[in-house]
């Protein structure tokens, strides 16, 4: 902006007043802060999978085959054995559920610096004199 000082003087070799200009420019304040850029909430998430699984499983009987050597009736020969199974002992499936140690994880705060290029355009005022 440049003001224009105009003078009428019958005199040539001066001014009838004092004139005092306030010269001002703009300077710039740089300041920092800090914001919250998010909100985070850490915890742990437990996923459930159902498994199955396929074990084979013994078990021991006690077999009596009956089994008929001579007929007294004819005809009877080729007749099935008779077979009784009882059961002795068998193989049980237990399971138990144990927690493994898989990995660690580290949460923590880092901070890191950037340089932000901050441009901008300052204003000064210059007195200057001009003659018509």
């Amino acid at each position: 902006m440049e003001t224009h000082l105009f003078v009428n003087n019958e005199r040539s070799s001066g001014l009838d007043t004092d004139i005092t200009f306030k010269i001002k420019e703009e300077q710039l304040n740089i300041a920092k802060q800090w914001l919250q850029t998010a909100d985070v909430k850490v915890y742990r998430e437990t996923l459930i999978s159902e498994k199955s699984f396929s074990i084979p499983v013994k078990r021991e009987e006690l077999v009596i085959e009956h089994v008929i050597l001579s007929s007294s009736t004819k005809g009877q020969n080729d007749a099935a054995p008779e077979v009784i199974r009882i059961p002795i002992s068998e193989e049980e499936v237990k399971f138990t559920k144990t927690m493994v140690h898989l990995e660690d994880v580290s949460i923590y705060k880092q901070q890191i610096e950037d340089i932000k290029h901050i441009k901008e355009t300052l204003k000064k005022e210059e007195p200057r004199i001009k003659f018509k």
